[in-house]
């Protein structure tokens, strides 16, 4: 088996951007889960699914193909064969991936694929439920976090650099709300897992967050 870092955190707190790091400096490989359940959303407001429709939900699963492979160190999302990478960053597949994720039909469709990668490489993996569900044994978890206003800031500043006009208040109750969704969903609701060490990134940089995991990581005993 190989070795797993679990990472888990609201949306906005920077998981993916300092998985990816970790992952390079560690040499492992870095399987972004959210991309997964993005990639199932965009399928569901393809087909016209909506998110609350659960039977419709749970047939859409058995059509949609989700897997990943690598190429250097980008991962690769295929969703039916079709890369969907480019797809998957907009605010409605955002949206759609909150709700559609606390699916059961969904959330057992993906999980067979993520703990194979995660049985069989060393692996940094990010989402809502890693370290509580899907790699419950991972030898070291982080829960990554910020405030909502800080969030909503860097997730402001990068929709401004591509040009995208937005408002920052309504960003940050996007925010909230999803926050409430992961949390109080049913299935696997986003919570800390009681091993799991707390990074509060807010008055962080990525490199300052990157630098402490790696050290928990270097200083393990296992």
């Amino acid at each position: 088996m190989g070795y797993q870092i679990a990472i888990d955190g609201p949306a906005g707190a920077g998981k993916s951007s300092v998985a990816k790091l970790v992952a390079k400096h560690k040499g492992y490989i870095y399987v972004d889960t959210g991309a997964m359940y993005r990639a199932m959303a965009l399928y569901l407001l393809r087909e016209g699914i909506k998110a609350d429709d659960a039977p419709a939900v749970a047939a859409a699963c058995t059509r949609a193909a989700v897997s990943i492979r690598h190429e250097g160190a980008e991962q690769i999302v295929l969703l039916n064969g079709e890369r969907v990478n480019e797809f998957l960053r907009s605010e409605d597949v955002g949206q759609m991936a909150s709700v559609s994720s606390a699916n059961p039909a969904v959330r057992a469709h993906l999980l067979t694929l993520q703990q194979k990668l995660a049985a069989e490489n060393d692996v940094v993996m990010d989402g809502r439920d890693i370290g509580t569900c899907i790699l419950p044994n991972a030898p070291l978890k982080i829960y990554l976090t910020a405030s909502s206003k800080e969030r909503a800031r860097r997730r402001h500043l990068e929709l401004s650099e591509k040009g995208i006009k937005c408002d920052l208040g309504e960003i940050e109750q996007d925010i909230i709300k999803r926050d409430h969704q992961d949390m109080t969903r049913e299935h696997a609701p986003l919570k800390q897992a009681a091993d799991a060490h707390l990074v509060d990134s807010s008055d962080m940089t990525m490199e300052a967050v990157v630098a402490r995991i790696i050290g928990l990581c270097d200083n393990w005993p296992g």
